[in-house]
């Protein structure tokens, strides 16, 4: 290896092999699913990309600016994206570190990721279809530079990251911006509605042909020289990105690379002198305060939970200002629910420890809770304030008691349930944004906590739709009563099946052979369920169940469903063949696996 990546093209070469025997290995089981279904649903947006250009060209920049930002937000919101090949793998070899970055840029596009997002920028080259011969030869150019110059800028930003997150204070602000991040993907569009006027429509026009992703449209509308010294200008800021990682990763590989916060100098502070649960709370108050990750997650969702109304005020919308404190619940509900798996093997401190799996549950809850309830109190109480919804109380402190013990309750019992498999916290990377978890589980992990929590305050939220102030003691003893039963039920798991989750965490899953999954089936309906998975939501609730329900309460607003724009004779027809759409579709992605792997069709193959 040490002769490898000290010639230029050959080490890209190797890396690149490297990077696709990894990524060969891996696909077993829900692993070649997930990725499956990533590259259908990524197809499937490129080749809307393909469509905004010839169909709504005047978009195209503003469509190539949101897969820029998918590059660059990306990989935080996936704990720093995807490493398989680690600069530290390579700190030891006779090679500059220009060498190694430019080998590890080529393995960086030895993946889905870069292929699919290649299919989106031959949107390039389409339009420039409309400038002639010359404006296709332009947009495959910009589009081999779009491509290059938005991996080299995820690659310096999780770089960049790594060697900034070292404190709490930036592991909170990489938080803070992650928040605000996703606060602007899903309510971004309030400012720019109150803003409006051509003036911003204006400036827009120019403000997404400056970013690098709209650099390749800037030179397919440009004349001969412009465009040449725009593409030219697209290769110098390749070769700084590359000199900038580079150094970046030569820092990277000579620091200390660390999951957490290294405790004080001199006399440690001892933990009280006290047992039970009360310990096991002090110990996790001390991951919270200690571990990057988590004080990162947990700024996530307090900013998120914050700037989400504050987006809507530009409209003058209050409704949302009073509920901060309990998306704020939720969202750190979702970002704590894997606890056991962020910790890597330190289970076994607690299964050698007789009866200690009570206290440690029990533990866990309480500095949740400390963590996450007196600011989402705050929160609650000055937004409800603030905003002067005095309707709002009743649904404030109803649903803030349930919502705190629902997610005290169903961390430790999705956390012990549902565990993923981490990396020791001292055995992290020099990325610490890295958990070494699979991050698609984690993610699912936190879209399942984001329906479940709050449902727990669903018989609060309904108390108090029949007396406003029933809703505060029910939410008070709904929260309570799955505070104590989920964290009883999350503790005799852990009492009859430690040894098991001790075991996954080291060893990660044991393969089943008799199990089907997607990964199984032939290749057409391996297509055929993924995609099925993919949209089948669409006609079932969006085009089916909720024009069914608006036409039954007589809601006037048509939006965008279908259903509804159509003449009243055929309303109910397509209600119905949009729920059965959905359903069917349903219906083949779960049934047909079972039909192939069932043992008689599995004999017959």
């Amino acid at each position: 290896m040490a002769h490898v990546l000290t010639s230029g093209p050959v080490a890209a070469q190797h890396m690149v092999r490297m990077r696709l025997a990894i990524m060969r290995n891996s696909l077993r089981g829900d692993n070649a699913a997930n990725l499956y279904t990533g590259v259908s649903g990524g197809l499937i947006l490129a080749f809307g990309t393909i469509a905004v250009a010839v169909l709504w060209p005047g978009y195209l920049p503003i469509t190539l600016a949101v897969w820029l930002s998918g590059w660059i937000f990306g990989p935080i919101f996936i704990g720093g994206g995807n490493e398989a090949l680690r600069p530290e793998y390579f700190s030891m070899l006779p090679a500059t570190p220009g060498r190694i970055a430019a080998a590890l840029l080529a393995g960086a596009f030895a993946g889905p990721a870069p292929a699919v997002n290649l299919v989106a920028l031959l949107s390039l080259p389409v339009y420039g279809w409309r400038f002639g011969p010359a404006g296709v030869l332009i947009g495959l150019v910009a589009a081999v530079i779009t491509l290059i110059t938005m991996v080299m800028l995820s690659r310096v930003i999780v770089a960049l990251i790594g060697l900034f997150v070292r404190s709490r204070a930036t592991a909170a602000a990489v938080g803070i911006v992650t928040g605000t991040a996703i606060a602007l993907c899903s309510n971004g569009w309030a400012p720019v509605v109150a803003l409006g006027g051509s003036d911003t429509t204006a400036w827009s026009h120019v403000f997404v042909r400056v970013l690098p992703s709209g650099w390749g449209v800037a030179a397919v509308e440009a004349p001969w020289p412009l465009a040449l010294a725009i593409l030219a200008a697209g290769a110098g800021v390749i070769a700084l990105l590359l000199v900038a990682w580079a150094g970046l990763l030569s820092r990277r590989v000579v620091s200390a690379a660390r999951g957490g916060v290294p405790p004080r100098r001199g006399t440690p502070r001892p933990l009280p002198a006290t047992g039970g649960a009360r310990l096991a709370a002090a110990k996790e108050l001390r991951a919270w305060w200690r571990d990057l990750v988590r004080i990162q997650l947990l700024a996530t969702a307090f900013s998120y939970a914050i700037v989400t109304p504050l987006l809507l005020l530009a409209l003058d919308i209050w409704i949302m200002v009073p509920f901060t404190g309990l998306i704020a619940i939720v969202m750190a509900a979702a970002s704590s629910a894997n606890l056991y798996g962020a910790d890597g093997t330190a289970l076994w401190l607690t299964l050698m420890a007789p009866g200690a799996e009570r206290a440690d549950v029990r533990g866990r809850q309480r500095a949740w809770l400390l963590v996450v309830g007196p600011a989402a109190v705050v929160l609650s109480l000055a937004g409800t304030l603030v905003s002067g919804q005095t309707w709002a109380w009743p649904w404030v402190l109803g649903l803030l008691p349930a919502l705190l013990g629902g997610g005290a309750g169903l961390i430790v019992l999705i956390a012990v349930t549902s565990l993923v498999p981490g990396t020791d916290p001292h055995k992290r990377g020099g990325n610490p944004l890295n958990t070494g978890a699979d991050e698609t589980a984690e993610t699912s992990l936190a879209w399942l906590m984001l329906v479940a929590v709050p449902t727990t305050a669903l018989p609060a939220a309904g108390a108090v739709l029949l007396d406003p102030w029933a809703g505060v003691a029910t939410g008070v003893l709904t929260g309570a009563l799955a505070a104590w039963g989920f964290g009883r039920i999350a503790y005799r798991r852990l009492e009859n099946h430690g040894i098991d989750l001790l075991n996954l965490m080291k060893h990660g899953p044991a393969p089943q052979a008799d199990k089907p999954t997607t990964a199984d089936l032939p290749i057409q309906h391996r297509i055929g369920v993924t995609i099925a998975y993919t949209i089948a939501w669409l006609p079932l609730f969006p085009q089916g169940l909720v024009p069914m329900v608006m036409k039954i309460l007589g809601v006037e607003d048509r939006g965008w469903f279908l259903a509804l724009h159509l003449p009243p004779i055929w309303q109910w027809p397509t209600v119905i063949f949009m729920i059965a759409l959905g359903l069917l579709m349903y219906g083949y992605a779960i049934l047909i696996p079972m039909r192939l792997n069932s043992p008689s069709s599995a004999a017959t193959r």
